[in-house]
């Protein structure tokens, strides 16, 4: 999830083509709602977004038993402030090359599994 729509649409498309399935939220609420009712191996997030920014979405989803165990995937171009309470498993920051990206991807799946 990202606020950027042409973000999101982008690395969509690049996680598609790499063969994963890519399952998008609009903003935080939708983003709990969907995770909810399909478990997914991974969620990735913006911190700042529409209706619920990424700190809080993240210790929503940890609240969630079904969902504690997710990995998550920080990407945002707003570093987290010293003392912050990190209720995801790494963060990048924008802009992160598709490599990376995709090498990050793939090692929080394998954890999940």
């Amino acid at each position: 999830m990202d606020d950027e729509p042409e973000i999101l649409a982008a690395w969509r498309l690049i996680l598609e083509n790499e063969g994963y399935e890519v399952g998008c939220a609009s903003n935080g609420v939708e983003a709990v709602v969907r995770a909810a009712t399909r478990v997914p191996a991974l969620i990735i997030t913006d911190w700042m977004m529409p209706l619920m920014d990424g700190p809080e979405l993240c210790r929503r989803l940890k609240a969630i038993p079904e969902l504690a165990k997710v990995p998550i995937l920080m990407h945002t171009a707003v570093p987290p402030p010293e003392g912050a309470v990190r209720n995801w498993d790494v963060c990048l920051r924008k802009p992160v090359g598709a490599e990376l990206f995709l090498t990050t991807v793939a090692k929080l799946c394998r954890q999940r599994h």
